[in-house]
């Protein structure tokens, strides 16, 4: 597993188009901060659309959200052992799944027989979600086979797995790509940040972070967010990677930790989770700090959002400290917790109206009613992102496998 991090103290600076602009804001006791007049935006939440999966967190700003009548108590439709960690969940596109194992083989399953397409070893070490088009399926790895240092990038055809274009990278990259506009973002441990043509693996634009970019780049209104290890999170023009604004998370005030998560965006804020067991929202057109709620332990988990009936717009995420966290989007208030008495790792999704995330100590995942918190569906299947699905069935990801699940009713 490859969320680590450090703990210290920190402050919080927003810069503005290489201007320093710093402001004021008010610490509770509790460790949590809170600027109460930063614009929100009321919108509806559209999710992606069924019978695809195609990005880490579903659509380009990482909404984890797809609006389909799925409900439990369900059936088990195939089980397929992949013979190696999986940290990260799949990707589904023309009734296919394309799991990338942390042994850095990527599979090629049919969606309805759970069949092996295909199969292609990328290199030793990996750590991500694939990114896939109709044509092409994108993966970054840790580390390329052999005794060669560094990472890679590869597209690959989606239906028969050959290599269309390779980029060998001077590090490791565990950042699921995005793709976007023709254009596959992602970044790296050597904290270079990569825009590259989807088609050809061309660069467009890099550009040198604060350190290592781990998390999925997110992508709203043609602009890139993204966080790094130095505390820093970032917008940018996806044309021309130029920095729109940057907010500096290290100082005096907060907790110094890192940002492994991939950010949301939504409500016109960016929503995001740090090692120092905050959870932030910033103003999404400049960088304001609105809230920063703590839990009690890291937060490596990436939040899901909904403008849930009967709550309104609502942050989802789970805390290493066992708990899955309800927080009112544009306030921070907690709406309500749910204590899973282990550690949450990986991110949460919902299907229809209910929130699914898994346990990292007790391999279990868990269905919580996005309004009240009640657990309505367990199994004893699931440690990091268990749930992608298609509208018609759900597919979680367990341990070292993954299981086809359909509506028994």
């Amino acid at each position: 597993m490859r969320r680590r991090s450090l703990i210290a103290a920190a402050a919080v600076v927003v810069v503005l188009g290489g201007a320093g602009i710093a402001y004021a804001i008010l610490k509770s006791r509790t460790g949590d901060v809170f600027h109460s007049n930063v614009e929100f935006r009321s919108e509806r939440t559209q999710g992606g659309r069924a019978g695809s999966w195609p990005l880490y967190g579903y659509t380009p700003d990482h909404l984890r959200y797809l609006a389909a009548p799925l409900a439990p108590p369900f059936k088990k439709l195939w089980f397929f052992p992949a013979h190696g960690l999986l940290e990260f969940p799949p990707v589904i596109e023309n009734g296919a799944l394309y799991q990338l194992n942390d042994n850095a083989v990527l599979n090629a399953l049919d969606v309805a027989s759970g069949r092996r397409r295909w199969s292609r070893t990328l290199g030793s070490v990996s750590a991500s979600t694939p990114a896939v088009s109709s044509d092409l399926v994108y993966a970054t790895v840790l580390k390329r086979s052999g005794a060669a240092r560094g990472g890679s990038v590869t597209a690959l055809s989606t239906r028969d797995g050959h290599v269309v274009w390779q980029r060998a990278l001077p590090s490791g990259s565990e950042s699921s790509p995005l793709l976007y506009a023709g254009t596959l973002y992602f970044g790296s441990q050597d904290s270079t940040v990569y825009a590259l043509d989807a088609a050809t693996g061309a660069t467009r634009w890099t550009l040198k972070a604060s350190g290592s970019v781990k998390g999925s780049p997110a992508e709203k209104d043609g602009i890139i967010y993204f966080g790094d290890y130095g505390g820093d999170v970032r917008a940018v023009s996806a044309r021309t990677g130029a920095q729109i604004w940057k907010v500096s998370t290290s100082g005096a005030l907060l907790g110094a930790g890192t940002f492994y998560a991939a950010p949301t965006i939504a409500f016109g804020r960016v929503y995001l989770g740090n090692t120092d067991g905050h959870m932030y929202s910033f103003a999404q057109r400049t960088g304001k700090l609105a809230w920063a709620r703590q839990t009690g332990n890291y937060v490596y988990a990436s939040a899901a959002v909904l403008d849930t009936p009967g709550l309104g717009p609502t942050i989802y995420v789970g805390s290493y400290d066992g708990v899955m966290y309800a927080f009112d989007a544009r306030t921070g208030a907690t709406r309500w917790k749910y204590d899973s008495h282990g550690k949450i790792s990986g991110s949460a999704t919902i299907v229809g109206r209910i929130l699914y995330f898994a346990n990292l100590a007790n391999h279990t995942t868990t269905g919580l009613d996005v309004r009240t918190g009640r657990p309505v569906f367990t199994t004893n299947q699931g440690s990091f992102d268990p749930v992608v699905s298609d509208g018609s069935r759900i597919y979680l990801t367990g341990y070292t496998s993954i299981s086809a699940l359909e509506p028994a009713r």
